[in-house]
């Protein structure tokens, strides 16, 4: 399984999932297209990195709307961006390498 740090290493997140691809830009400081890449997904993965993007925007009415159509609660304010972040990657990568390598739907 990749590693959240070789995640945030490559060069492209090219052949990766959309919501793979939206945490590696985001974790690249590029919030627009990590925005973009979450919306393509058209899953309950994209929006739950859809959530996770607009709770670090600093809009938790749409943060909220996000997390409930991805089946997930709100995490506390008390869970870091950053940990929220490592939990997403982790899950996801989890699943990507069960499906081998990708978690295109």
């Amino acid at each position: 399984m990749m590693t959240l740090d070789a995640l945030k290493a490559l060069e492209s997140p090219q052949g990766l999932a959309p919501a793979l691809q939206a945490l590696w830009h985001d974790a690249q400081g590029d919030w627009d297209e990590a925005h973009t890449c979450c919306q393509t997904a058209g899953n309950r993965d994209g929006d739950w990195v859809h959530a996770y993007l607009h709770r670090k925007e600093g809009d938790p009415g749409n943060a909220g709307y996000w997390y409930a159509r991805a089946g997930r609660r709100m995490p506390p304010n008390s869970v870091s961006l950053e940990t929220e972040w490592a939990q997403l990657a982790t899950e996801l990568l989890g699943r990507s390498s069960r499906d081998g390598g990708t978690i295109e739907d």
